[in-house]
């Protein structure tokens, strides 16, 4: 593994404004918007909109279900049958949004497909599990039933953040039962989350890593 990938998911920490900021989820009835064919019938119809206290922060669509494979017996993996480079879902930022770094991300379409952060020693503290969610500008994943390998999705999220290192989402364990649930999570994580077929699933998408 090289230096780059062995420090892609170290923290950083975001704004203060964005670390005290409250936001609010809405259920959306659209699809996104000139979603190739090749996504629109693996995507819900249905999403979600994130707005926060300076209007719409992200839009969010999973896919209908998310297949899954052997388990994998790595540790710290809170979702150990989704293999590496499943597609999970469409996200859309209207404007300038944000990663788990604090990367800036440009405002459009991105991919989001599932990954676990390398153990190496780097990544102390960032989260208990090391699942995350990789964003890829979508003209650049075409093909949503493709199986990118780490070292591929990470050059692909590259192209989202415009930086050495991927932008990344964290994935967890939903703390409750009802879904789909929308709360700030200990000091200012916001995680969303839904059930999709069997899977519970949270993904944070507004919030800072600690450090």
């Amino acid at each position: 593994m090289t230096k780059h990938t062995g420090i892609l998911f170290c923290a950083a920490v975001l704004t203060a404004t964005t670390a005290f900021a409250q936001y609010k989820m809405e259920p959306i009835s659209t699809a996104p918007p000139n979603l190739p064919a090749a996504y629109a019938s693996l995507v819900q119809s249905q999403g979600y909109r994130i707005t926060g206290p300076d209007g719409p922060w992200c839009d969010i669509w999973f896919r209908k279900t998310i297949p899954t494979g052997p388990k994998s017996d790595q540790p710290s993996v809170a979702f150990p049958t989704i293999q590496q480079g499943t597609f999970l879902g469409i996200l859309q930022f209207p404007g300038k949004g944000a990663d788990r770094r604090g990367q800036t991300i440009n405002a459009g379409v991105y991919t989001l497909r599932y990954s676990l952060n390398p153990v190496n020693g780097d990544h102390g503290g960032i989260a208990p599990q090391r699942d995350f969610a990789l964003m890829t500008p979508i003209a650049n994943d075409t093909d949503p039933n493709a199986m990118p390998t780490f070292e591929a999705l990470v050059a692909m999220s590259t192209k989202a953040s415009n930086s050495p290192h991927p932008a990344v989402l964290e994935l967890e364990p939903p703390l409750g039962t009802t879904f789909p649930a929308f709360a700030k999570e200990g000091d200012h994580d916001w995680p969303l989350s839904v059930k999709i077929g069997d899977l519970a699933i949270s993904i944070i998408l507004a919030g800072q890593v600690e450090t």
